[in-house]
C-alpha cells in the first residue's frame, strides 16, 4: 500500500494510472488474500518504469490554447491535457497532466456514447482549475458527442428550472474564428472490409488479376461485369453455380477483382489452385493465424475469399495440418463418463474425497475438503 500511495501522489504524471494500478488495488482489501500474480508483478514494473522515465510535464502557457484528449474504455476513464509549445525552436505537443479513474459498477454498464459523455463531464470538472478562462479544444473519437453541441431541447419554464435550465439548453454558437467543433478527417477505408483482416501483399492481387485473364470462365465474367461485352449468349457457357450467381447479381467487379457478395459479406473470388492454397496457408499456417481449429479457420476464410467448394476444402486442409492434428482435443484422451455412486449403508463411510483449492476466500480460508 505504501508503494501505491507514493505512486498515486504522482498520478498526474502517469498516463492511465488507474488502469495500471487496478490489479494492485484489489489486494489492498483486508478480505482478500495477498498474492502477487504475474499480472500484478507486471503492473508493478510498469508503474515503477513510468515513474522513472519521460515524458516530463510541461508548464502551462495560458496564452496558448489547450488540448484535452479524452477516452473511455472498458476499465475506466482517462484524459491527457496537452499544449503545443515551442521547445528548442520546434513546435512540440506535450502533456500538462494526466488524469484517470476506474469505473463504478453501475457506470460499467453504460453504452459507448454514455461512457464518452461521462468521461467528458468528469474530466471537465476535474480539470476546471486549468480550463477556466482558457481556450480549449476537446479531441475524442466519439462522433455522437457532437450532438451535444447542437441540442435544441425546448426550455421548460417551470418553478424548478428557471435560468439555469435555459442556459444549459442554449445552443452553442459556432463561427469560423471560434468553431464549436472541428470535424476530424475520416481515415480512408477499403470498401471491401473482408480483405483488411489478413496480411495479404499487393502482389497477390496482381496474381489474381493475371489468373482471371488465363481462366476462360473468369475472363467472360470480367467482361460482363465490366460491361464491355454485349454477347449475352456467353453466359450459358459458364458453370452452373457461377451462372446462377451472376444471374442473381452476386458477383461484383472492383479494381479488376471479382467479389462474391452476400447479405453479410463481400469477399474476393479465387479461380486457381495456387491462389487457394496461398489463402489457406495465410489463414491457417502463417504466424498471424497459429493453426486454429477448423471452425475458426472456416470463419476467417469466409470473411476473406470464396470459391465453389471453399468450405469442404478448408476443412480437409485443416485435417492435413500436422500441428493441428497434434493440438486437436478430439484426438486426445476422452473425458470419463459419469457413473452412479452407490448409497452408503452405514455411517462414517467414505464415498469420495477431494481437495478443492483456489476458491473465492471466505474469511481467511480459500481451500476446502469435500
Amino acid at each position: 500500500m505504501s508503494f501505491l500511495g507514493f505512486a498515486s501522489y504522482y498520478r498526474k504524471h502517469l498516463k492511465e494510472f488507474a488502469i495500471l494500478a487496478k490489479s494492485l488495488y484489489r489486494i489492498c482489501d483486508q478480505q482478500t488474500v495477498f498474492e502477487m500474480t504475474h499480472e500484478r508483478n507486471k503492473a508493478y514494473e510498469k508503474i515503477r518504469k513510468a515513474l522513472t522515465e519521460e515524458p516530463l510535464l510541461f508548464i502551462p502557457d495560458w496564452n496558448i490554447p489547450l488540448k484535452l484528449y479524452i477516452d473511455a474504455f472498458g476499465d475506466g476513464l482517462g484524459a491527457d491535457l496537452n499544449q503545443l509549445q515551442i521547445i528548442d525552436e520546434k513546435p512540440t505537443d506535450g502533456p500538462l497532466c494526466y488524469i484517470s479513474r476506474q469505473l463504478k459498477p453501475t457506470e460499467a454498464r453504460y453504452g459507448a456514447s454514455q461512457m464518452e459523455c461521462l468521461s467528458l463531464v468528469w474530466e471537465l470538472e476535474k480539470l476546471h482549475y486549468y480550463l477556466d478562462g482558457s481556450a480549449l479544444v476537446v479531441i475524442t473519437d466519439c462522433n455522437a458527442m457532437k450532438s451535444l453541441l447542437n441540442m435544441k431541447t425546448p426550455n421548460r419554464h417551470i418553478k424548478d428550472h428557471k435560468n439555469a435550465d435555459v442556459l444549459s439548453r442554449w445552443e452553442l454558437t459556432t463561427t469560423p474564428d471560434n468553431p464549436a467543433y472541428v470535424p476530424l478527417e475520416a481515415e480512408p477505408q477499403n470498401p471491401i472490409e473482408g480483405i483488411n483482416i489478413t496480411e495479404i501483399e499487393a502482389e497477390f492481387f496482381e496474381e489474381v488479376r493475371e489468373y482471371y485473364k488465363q481462366e476462360k470462365t473468369f475472363h467472360i465474367l470480367t467482361s460482363f461485369l465490366d460491361k464491355y461485352c454485349k454477347d449475352t449468349s456467353l453466359v450459358n457457357t459458364l458453370e452452373e453455380c457461377r451462372k446462377n450467381s451472376y444471374s442473381e447479381g452476386i458477383f461484383h467487379l472492383f479494381d479488376g477483382i471479382i467479389y462474391h457478395r452476400t447479405k453479410h459479406s463481400c469477399v474476393m473470388t479465387l479461380c486457381n489452385r495456387l491462389l487457394i492454397n496461398t489463402i489457406l496457408h495465410k489463414l491457417h499456417n502463417s504466424i498471424y493465424s497459429g493453426h486454429l481449429s477448423e471452425d475458426r479457420t472456416l470463419e476467417k476464410v469466409k470473411n476473406c475469399a470464396w470459391w465453389p467448394s471453399w468450405r469442404k476444402e478448408t476443412f480437409e486442409y485443416c485435417h492435413t495440418c500436422d500441428k493441428f492434428k497434434k493440438a486437436n482435443r478430439s484426438k486426445g484422451k476422452k473425458s470419463g463418463l459419469m457413473i452412479h455412486i452407490k448409497e452408503p449403508k452405514s455411517p462414517w463411510k467414505v464415498v469420495h474425497m477431494d481437495w478443492v483449492t483456489e476458491i473465492p476466500p471466505s474469511g481467511d480460508k480459500s481451500e476446502i475438503l469435500v
